[in-house]
């Protein structure tokens, strides 16, 4: 039989894995803290550890670093010792970038498989909402209403360091003042405003997040060559191509006299990186045609000495 608990304990939180048959509801804790999980596998030596949340991959990405995906083989490994329990500690503040306020989701399973393979094998889940300390100071007057819009949409709204939802979002019963409102979205630069709510009046903001981009840096072997980017020309080698949209492409590099060729390039948020492509050259090859498949002059020629033979031997006669 396979045994999950999960408890919290003088503010430690325990999970089992495998078989979940007891939940917490779920955990609340600030940015920068420490979360000890723990709990018991009863028929794998290894627990894989992945995260989703705001503004990350649907499919997880590593606890450790939010760089790294679960759908591209990146877990939290935990090994399980001869007595069945694993351990990790998750520094919320140690972990490859930065966590945004909000409510997030702990996936543990017994083999190394992302949310979208999850059928494959066990796993349990649990709730972490994670936000920063703020102190408000509440002072009396009627209160106003904040409508929040963004292109594109979805983009997680942090208001005063406080996730408040997604756009598009309208907020009533606000206090009067001035409010620090993030907008942000995977894939987008993050946007912050200030917005100033008045009383019993609409506030609104709206925010056009631009896509995070980066640079290649493409040289070939030998130089001149034509290249596509997605299908689309880029231009001839080398060549430095900018604001490209983050994650990967594929380069077709193609030169007269060599052979084709196609990878998968990766763009990284604010980097150039380099990419070098050695082409090789196309070799001539004479290939003799198989038997009773000639070209058409040689046969036409073959012909022409039967024809000969033929009207010399009437001659004769």
């Amino acid at each position: 039989m396979k045994l999950l608990r999960n408890i919290q304990r003088a503010g430690f939180l325990v999970i089992g894995c495998l078989l979940l048959v007891a939940s917490v509801a779920g955990l609340q804790a600030y940015m920068g803290d420490t979360i000890p999980l723990q709990g018991y596998s009863y028929e794998s030596q290894t627990v894989y550890l992945f995260l989703t949340g705001p503004n990350l991959p649907a499919n997880g990405v590593a606890l450790n670093d939010i760089t790294a995906r679960a759908d591209q083989g990146h877990f939290t490994q935990v090994s399980v010792d001869s007595n069945d329990h694993w351990v990790y500690k998750w520094s919320t503040n140690s972990v490859g970038g930065r966590l945004d306020a909000g409510t997030y989701t702990v996936w543990v399973a017994n083999s190394p498989t992302d949310r979208s393979h999850l059928e494959s094998g066990d796993y349990s889940t649990i709730s972490i909402g994670l936000g920063n300390p703020m102190i408000s100071v509440v002072t009396p007057g009627v209160p106003g209403t904040l409508v929040l819009n963004s292109t594109p949409v979805d983009a997680s709204v942090v208001v005063n360091d406080v996730y408040r939802g997604k756009t598009p979002l309208t907020l009533e019963g606000v206090e009067p003042g001035t409010y620090t409102v993030t907008f942000s979205h995977f894939g987008y630069v993050k946007f912050s405003t200030p917005v100033k709510v008045e009383p019993g009046r609409i506030a609104e903001a709206t925010a056009t997040l631009m896509p995070e981009t980066g640079s290649l840096a493409i040289n070939t072997s030998p130089a001149g060559a034509r290249l596509m980017l997605d299908g689309a020309d880029a231009g001839i080698s080398p060549v430095t191509l900018t604001n490209l949209a983050t994650g990967n492409h594929t380069l077709t590099v193609t030169s007269e006299g060599y052979t084709r060729q196609e990878q998968i390039v990766k763009v990284i948020t604010g980097q150039t990186v380099p990419v070098e492509v050695g082409l090789a050259r196309i070799t001539q090859v004479s290939v003799t045609r198989a038997a009773g498949l000639f070209p058409a002059t040689l046969l036409a020629g073959m012909i022409s000495v039967v024809l000969v033979a033929f009207y010399r031997s009437r001659i004769k006669e």
